[in-house]
């Protein structure tokens, strides 16, 4: 069993929106209610763009996220409602019931609708396409029918999900029959997702009834009860209420979202002690995402602290060269990762719940080290967990860093192979909707000063508050140079490109004329000027090779060219569970792209970015340098 998601930030309802759903549902969807900053909001030195307002260019991330759209479309909410209309004795109305975690006997099934819901808002938002605030609002207006008949059905008021209310009784005594807290976090996640992205009046109110019932069920309970409850898993119930004041301004939902502060992890973290050995990795990423948003709206530097320490820990000595962590879904020994190579690396949920708090943490610090950690766990873990050829965009829950390893390995009760239209729903597939529904969502930040870039990829930024667009050309990665057109209002700000880590010898020029900024690696160039309609920025960032070593064994080692981590094709050779020995010196770049030759146990190899690997591959190698 694992974990994952909510999301942030507020997009403004357009009026076409507001047609679309008025016209899918009787209650009329309204713009997300004004109210006061929290404190978060003045301390927030950067802010992310609404997902509306960066559109990706054609690529490899719009490609991936077209065909997640068209997962989103196509399937059918009423089997997405079955467990919830059975569970609150409603007519199903002859809707199949689903398979894998969202079968009517799978213990914690309705944790994916939240996800759903999550996704379609974050669909809308990015295309303005009806079909997604349409199928959002219906799901929105079938589970008020469901909460609205829980006490009929033996429930407390606002109770809502797909198994027994009597779930939580056994959760509470420390004998959990399901994560149900886990399920429940998602429901209230994708509802937040659909009132603020969308602007759905109901489904805010369908929310806070569901808050309400999480507030009255955790508030007859000591805090010692409440500590035997946050035992079991319970995903990122406590970002889910923290964000909810910050949608609200109802700080009620701030002390509810205290009460989800788990001590006995929470206590080493604050105190800079990296305990994360043997836990189930994914249940803790949600609970710091938390964090950062209970930072943010009460100023205690507690929270901070947890959020920066676990981040720091997680991707300084539990990371994966790829940007993934976790073994058979659990932290290992810190810096073990040549003694855990296995088929069962790299979760999705957890980098995606990485990325999220790496997001959030880059507005309060915005670091180069956090866009470098992003850009390699996008680019070289989630790109690449979606299956290519699957026109819906299907995923992989491990992604194996074995040698011979094929992604679409699975977990062992879903068969083992890539996600399903309706027969898996794994954790991995909701967050993998969401992954693939927000690609665009850290390309751009702003501050009161200007602009930052953060990642290289065919986009274009709608800059509404100063009247600016930027448009992105670039091959990036099989091209190291990208091109940045700037449009609309002339005026001065200023324009900080991240200068990646892996680089060196960065160049930068404004309409031809080189810029000497003086920043190096791991740094931002600035370029403060009066921007025109029309001027061009050229940013250069050559790639090498270089190796990335195992922290336990500087022997083992993986390759990047660049941002990209390379990995061994093996096609039909059976490499036998071993590490293929590798020719450090004979690594030679070949005619396409990212493509390498090299020699490996004696024979020849084709390296290729692992991102387009799927079968029969080795990230890791035994070096040798001959």
């Amino acid at each position: 069993m694992t974990v994952p998601r909510p999301n942030r930030r507020q997009v403004l309802l357009t009026a076409a929106g507001a047609a679309a759903l008025a016209a899918a549902s009787p209650h009329v969807p309204l713009a997300p209610r004004a109210h006061a900053a929290s404190p978060a909001q003045a301390r927030t030195p950067v802010r992310a763009f609404a997902p509306g307002r960066v559109r990706l260019g054609a690529g490899r991330w719009q490609e991936n996220m077209d065909r997640t759209l068209e997962y989103l479309r196509f399937v059918d909410a009423d089997r997405l409602l079955y467990n919830f209309r059975r569970n609150h004795g409603l007519d199903t109305r002859g809707a199949q019931p689903l398979g894998g975690w969202e079968a009517p006997d799978f213990p914690f099934r309705t944790h994916s609708q939240g996800h759903f819901l999550s996704a379609w808002a974050q669909a809308w938002a990015a295309t303005g396409e009806a079909v997604f605030a349409e199928k959002a609002a219906y799901l929105v207006a079938e589970l008020a029918d469901c909460q609205a008949a829980s006490p009929q059905a033996g429930f407390n008021p606002g109770y809502l999900a797909g198994f027994p209310e009597s779930d939580f009784d056994a959760v509470e005594a420390g004998q959990p029959v399901a994560v149900s807290y886990y399920a429940l976090h998602k429901t209230l996640a994708g509802l937040l997702d659909v009132w603020r992205l969308i602007g759905d009046q109901r489904a805010g109110e369908v929310l806070l009834a569901l808050a309400e019932w999480v507030d009255w069920r955790t508030g007859r309970l000591t805090y010692e009860q409440m500590q035997t409850t946050l035992a079991t898993e319970f995903g990122g119930m406590n970002a889910a209420l923290a964000d909810l004041y910050h949608h609200t301004g109802d700080a009620r939902w701030l002390t509810v979202a205290e009460r989800f502060d788990h001590a006995a992890v929470l206590g080493p973290l604050a105190a800079g002690r990296d305990e994360l050995n043997g836990l189930h990795a994914n249940t803790q990423v949600p609970k710091i995402v938390g964090c950062v948003s209970q930072y943010q709206g009460t100023g205690t530097q507690r929270y901070l602290d947890i959020a920066t320490n676990f981040w720091e820990f997680v991707t300084g000595a539990h990371t994966y060269a790829i940007g993934g962590n976790s073994q058979a879904e659990h932290f290992r020994e810190p810096y073990a990762i040549a003694a855990y190579l296995a088929e069962d690396t790299c979760e999705g949920c957890n980098t995606y719940n990485m990325l999220k708090l790496t997001r959030e943490l880059f507005t309060l610090d915005p670091r180069a080290a956090y866009a470098d950690y992003y850009e390699n766990a996008l680019l070289n873990h989630l790109l690449g967990s979606q299956r290519p050829d699957d026109p819906h965009g299907h995923i992989t829950y491990f992604t194996p860093l074995s040698p011979g390893g094929r992604r679409g390995v699975g977990p062992a009760w879903g068969g083992g192979t890539w996600s399903t239209d309706y027969d898996s729903f794994w954790c991995c597939q909701g967050t993998g909707l969401e992954t693939h529904t927000s690609l665009m969502n850290a390309v751009y930040f702003e501050d009161d000063d200007g602009l930052y870039v953060n990642l290289f990829t065919p986009s274009t930024l709608d800059w509404a508050e100063r009247g600016v667009t930027v448009e992105q050309t670039t091959d990036f990665p099989a091209s190291d140079t990208t091109t940045l057109t700037i449009g609309g209002t002339a005026g001065e700000w200023a324009l900080r490109i991240r200068i990646p880590g892996w680089t060196s010898g960065a160049g930068i020029s404004v309409n031809g004329e080189p810029q000497d900024t003086g920043a190096g690696p791991g740094d931002y160039a600035v370029l403060t000027r009066t921007w025109q309609p029309g001027d061009t920025v050229t940013v250069r960032l050559p790639m090498s090779l270089r190796a990335i070593p195992a922290p336990d064994d500087e022997r083992v080692q993986a390759l990047a060219y660049g941002p990209v981590v390379l990995s061994g094709a093996y096609g039909d050779s059976d490499l036998g569970g071993q590490l293929p020995v590798l020719a450090t010196g004979s690594v030679t770049p070949a005619d396409a792209p990212l493509t390498f030759t090299a020699t490996a146990n004696g024979a020849d190899v084709t390296l290729i970015p692992f991102y387009d690997n799927y079968e029969n591959y080795t990230v890791y190698w035994s070096t040798s340098p001959a």
